[in-house]
Parts: C-alpha cells; sequence; structure tokens
C-alpha cells in the first residue's frame, strides 16, 4: 500500500508515550505535516488545557491532527480519559487540505484511536457538546 506522507517511529513513540501518561485535566498532542518531506512531526503538546485554549492555540489556517487525552464525566459520576482524534481541517491551501486528508486514515490506524472528530470550522466546531456526543455515540 503507498503512503503519501511517513509517521516517523519516533512520532509513533511519542505518541505511545502520550497514550499510556496519566494526564491531570485535558491533554493534547498537536501533530502536523511537512510538506516539503512529506513526514508528520509533533508540532505541540499541551497538558491540563481547555477544550476553549486548545482551540485558540491550534492555526487558523493550516490543518492539524490532535490526539486528545479528554477528561470525561459520565452521568453517573465515573470519570474518564478516553482518547480522539481531533482533525483540524479549517479552510486553507487546498493542496494542504488534500495532503492532510490523505494521510488522516494512516495517522488514525497508526495512533489506533477509534473516535474522531473532524473541525472545519475553526473554534466555533471545537466544543464540549460536539466531542461529548462524538465520544458518547
Amino acid at each position: 500500500m503507498s503512503h503519501t506522507v511517513d509517521i516517523p517511529q519516533e512520532l509513533k513513540d511519542s505518541v505511545r508515550k502520550f497514550r499510556f501518561t496519566r494526564h491531570k485535566g485535558n491533554a493534547a498532542l498537536v501533530v502536523k505535516i511537512n510538506k516539503q518531506k512529506l513526514i508528520m512531526e509533533e508540532a505541540d503538546r499541551f497538558d491540563n488545557i481547555s477544550l476553549e485554549d486548545l482551540a485558540e492555540e491550534l492555526p487558523e489556517a493550516s490543518p492539524r491532527y490532535v490526539v486528545l487525552s479528554y477528561n470525561l464525566v459520565h452521568e453517573d459520576g465515573r470519570a474518564s480519559s478516553p482518547l480522539v482524534l481531533i482533525n483540524w481541517a479549517p479552510a486553507c491551501e487546498t493542496s494542504l487540505l488534500t495532503l492532510h486528508a490523505s494521510a488522516l486514515q494512516d495517522f488514525q490506524n497508526a495512533v489506533d484511536v477509534a473516535k474522531a472528530l473532524e473541525v472545519r470550522d475553526g473554534a466555533e466546531g471545537l466544543t464540549k457538546r460536539a466531542l461529548e456526543a462524538r465520544l458518547l455515540s
């Protein structure tokens, strides 16, 4: 199978470490595509960050993959920290969006995250309501 964008072992290791770390509050690992090298790279890492602050930190005109450990409190009071992949795909250069979209499935498989949320309308689309609806579906 041909892959458009490579996922370096270093990034896979970083995601694995992120997955098995106990976070206080929400934590996010942000990944971008290096268009010149056609590889994925870790762009940022945030600990104990609100969804609103995360949305403000993400670029307005550049796609990203965000692996989010979300602090979810269930109706019965139980707390869990599921991982969700946020496909941050705001309006931007078409070739970059196409490259980003072509690598999404490979990245999702590599990080082994079952739930994914696509956000195309910037900060307005990354809400607690949208995220929890996806996680609880």
